[in-house]
């Protein structure tokens, strides 16, 4: 009797200890995932793998009160030394170690990417100089990786003849860097963004443009806030060749805004996201999980040139297809608002 008590009583603590542990789970699965941007948005890589790491990294800050700010600033240099390693060829064991480091490097870099966004909203310190930080350390890693290349591919032979690279590995590299790379993930971000806006609103979005941000930065001094003046300088015109990428979007958008102002009706917002949302995963492909996984397999297997080529042939296909379809949704959603405001 006494032995079927204790028995009953083991299993009601076991019970119970599992019942918290299924809580505090629970909860931390709720409050890991009060950290996205949106489920709409968020890449399935990011949420098995970077998010959680990234989740864990802005706990980490957040307990010692540091700035999201600083954790991009970090990721900055994390990501910039990882272009030192991939230098290196990997026909070497000492060579291939290197280029794993890059990789390694490059990984920790894109969790504090994460961790610094993830942060931000955790502790709600958000900031425009954040938001221009954080747009800009992905370009800060990869220039320091295109100039790695250069340097790597300078001396080999082009595969299939004896001649070098030389100066034509300047040129791909910078051809990729330039203009595929640089255009690819700009147009995915501001997609991101828009969709956000539609989603959410301006609490949930990012979305803004060269108009406000020369306004920022005219009211921004040198003397007093070089740093965020810097970036600026560059920043209004990244947004203004988001503009100019999307005649079709500006045309909608600057109908939905004399239309509707902010207060944009359900209907609307959920005929967006229609179009909007399939395009979604092109965008997390263009900007950086399918991107790095080319280049490490590409570095590690001592075939660089396979990532430019995969940079200029698929990632530009994808790309020209996603803006095609952006821009044909916007146009059709275009028509159907002029058609009803003629009714």
């Amino acid at each position: 009797m006494e032995s079927e008590q204790l028995d009953n009583k083991t299993d009601e603590i076991s019970s119970a200890r599992s019942q918290n542990e299924e809580q505090e789970s629970g909860a931390t699965n709720k409050s890991y995932k009060s950290t996205f941007k949106s489920n709409d948005t968020e890449e399935w890589l990011d949420v098995v793998f970077t998010r959680p790491i990234g989740y864990q990294w802005a706990k980490f800050f957040n307990k010692f009160d540091i700035h999201p700010n600083t954790v991009t600033v970090l990721s900055m240099v994390l990501g910039a030394a990882s272009g030192f390693f991939f230098v290196y060829r990997a026909n070497t064991s000492h060579g291939f170690l290197m280029n794993v480091i890059g990789v390694l490097l490059l990984m920790w870099a894109n969790f504090y990417d994460s961790a610094d966004g993830q942060l931000a909203r955790m502790s709600g310190k958000k900031s425009e100089l954040g938001r221009i930080l954080d747009g800009a350390s992905g370009d800060i890693w990869f220039i320091s990786i295109y100039i790695a290349l250069i340097i790597r591919l300078f001396p080999q032979n082009i595969p299939g003849t004896d001649v070098q690279w030389g100066w034509w590995a300047l040129l791909l590299c910078s051809l990729c860097g330039l203009y595929a790379h640089t255009v690819q993930c700009r147009r995915s971000d501001y997609y991101r963004n828009i969709h956000l806006y539609f989603l959410k609103g301006d609490v949930g979005s990012e979305l803004t443009n060269s108009a406000q941000q020369k306004k920022i930065d005219a009211e921004t001094s040198w003397s007093k806030d070089f740093i965020k003046k810097f970036f600026l300088f560059f920043y209004v015109d990244y947004c203004r060749k988001q503009e100019k990428d999307t005649p079709k979007f500006q045309a909608f958008f600057a109908k939905v805004k004399s239309q509707y102002g902010s207060d944009i009706p359900q209907w609307l917002r959920n005929e967006f996201r229609k179009g909007s949302l399939p395009l979604m995963k092109y965008t997390n492909i263009l900007t950086f999980n399918t991107r790095a996984i080319a280049l490490y397999i590409s570095c590690l297997i001592d075939m660089p040139w396979l990532y430019l080529l995969f940079e200029l042939t698929v990632m530009m296909a994808i790309y020209i297809y996603m803006g095609h379809q952006h821009e044909k949704h916007c146009e059709q959603l275009l028509i159907k608002l002029q058609t009803d405001a003629s009714n």
